[in-house]
């Protein structure tokens, strides 16, 4: 099961979870925000130590 993480859009603000793929390790995608449908560029990376997540979400133009 993934985990899912809580991120606001750089858009409209909307706090919205999203579900990350932990196996994959540190990576960075598109995906449509869930309330205004402006495409996020998501960032996830992982701690190597903990392994804890961190995701953020910036527009497609930052």
């Amino acid at each position: 099961m993934l985990p899912f993480l809580t991120v606001n859009c750089p858009y409209c603000g909307e706090p919205q979870d999203v579900a990350v793929d932990d196996t994959a390790g540190d990576q960075q995608y598109f995906e449509d925000c869930q309330i205004c449908c402006k495409p996020m560029w998501m960032s996830v990376s992982l701690d190597p130590d903990t392994g804890e997540i961190q995701l953020s979400a910036r527009s497609q133009d930052d």
